[in-house]
């Protein structure tokens, strides 16, 4: 990305944090769709990498934790015979941890939505804290042996389950269905009633439908790659930790978490590369 002066970079990282596609993004801005593709990949290896790196230590609280579904390549039923069970093609899992008080995306990982997956998500989560949490999952089932490995006895863990009735509207294919009920279930340690909530992280999921266009349904922008999935992924939550003010706490989330005490813009985002291209 040597060719890329730092204020064509910024432009670009700008409009893909704000939901525009590739496509979008290289007719705004008159780059190239390999360029942009490689700035996309390029940056969210360099933002994985300053995640990894600098978000530890936390001393949060109350952790929620859910999965948000997309597809790579094409939906499940669409799948020609020869990709089917391979991964990376058909549904893909983001996996996410979000802080309920800072609202920091504590970590994330992009995978399928089973047991091994679960492993690794919650040891990285367990990895990033420094005291005890409440933790508040939803009601799949591989959470309970991935909280017990990472955690132990050191946290208190509970599901929370939610039930759901016909449409609301009872005729529309895509109408949400009611909620008509929910399930608090503890099981490790003594977690507060009132704490076990999976909203905040469930809000986070609609913030990510609507600033990385590949999340967005019944659409054509879909993700052709998971690993460029992943990359959208990182340089997401990146935009999100640093860059945007979250409109309750009025500061973004890593300031309310103690990890900077700026402001960061997108030209500090794109910035990120530099460090990568040195090494």
């Amino acid at each position: 990305m040597n060719q890329l002066s730092v204020e064509k970079r910024t432009q670009i990282v700008g409009l893909l944090v704000e939901g525009n596609s590739i496509r979008a993004t290289t007719r705004l801005t008159g780059a190239s769709k390999n360029t942009v593709t490689k700035l996309l990949v390029d940056l969210g290896k360099a933002c994985q990498e300053y995640h990894n790196a600098n978000v530890r230590g936390l001393a949060s609280r109350r952790i929620e934790c859910d999965e948000i579904w997309a597809f790579c390549y094409a939906k499940d039923k669409n799948l020609p015979d020869q990709y089917r069970g391979q991964y990376g093609m058909g549904s893909i899992w983001t996996w996410v941890a979000l802080d309920a008080d800072s609202k920091l995306a504590v970590t994330w990982l992009v995978g399928n939505r089973d047991a091994t997956y679960a492993r690794i998500f919650m040891a990285d989560v367990e990895a990033r804290l420094i005291n005890q949490v409440q933790l508040t999952t939803d009601g799949l089932k591989a959470y309970l042996d991935a909280v017990d490995e990472a955690f132990g006895a050191g946290v208190d863990f509970a599901q929370l389950v939610k039930l759901y009735g016909k449409p609301l509207d009872g005729t529309h294919r895509y109408s949400p269905a009611e909620c008509t009920g929910i399930i608090k279930t503890p099981i490790t340690g003594n977690p507060k009633l009132k704490h076990i909530s999976t909203s905040y992280v469930e809000r986070q999921n609609l913030t990510m439908r609507m600033n990385m266009r590949r999340f967005t349904r019944l659409t054509n922008a879909f993700s052709k790659k998971v690993e460029n999935h992943a990359h959208a992924v990182a340089l997401h939550f990146m935009y999100y930790n640093y860059c945007r003010i979250h409109n309750t706490l009025r500061v973004t989330p890593a300031m309310e978490a103690g990890l900077t005490k700026k402001l960061w813009d997108i030209e500090d985002l794109a910035r990120l590369l530099e460090n990568q291209e040195s090494n």
